[in-house]
């Protein structure tokens, strides 16, 4: 989905730290979420997109959204983790 180079590179804007892709339950679960219109951004906002993947912080709090391929590494549209699980 997102080339190794560039995830390489790619980390928090907040904090600095590395970013890994997301687990594919995680972003089923989120996005099935989205769907039911329980997932509110740092900003804010409700999220209303189901995204293609997404890149965790290194230390789990949050979620930088992929949208087409696209990496959205703004701040205000991580997506908090705090009480989101997903079953193994």
């Amino acid at each position: 989905m997102i080339d190794k180079e560039l995830l390489d590179i790619l980390a928090c804007p907040e904090t600095k730290e590395p970013v890994g892709m997301a687990e594919q339950a995680l972003v089923d679960e989120l996005n099935a979420r989205i769907e039911r219109g329980e997932v509110i951004n740092r900003g804010g906002a409700k999220v209303e997109k189901s995204m293609d993947g997404g890149l965790v912080r290194e230390d789990g709090k949050y979620l930088y959204p992929i949208e087409d391929e696209i990496p959205i590494m703004l701040i205000d549209e991580a997506i908090p983790l705090e009480g989101v699980s997903v079953s193994s």
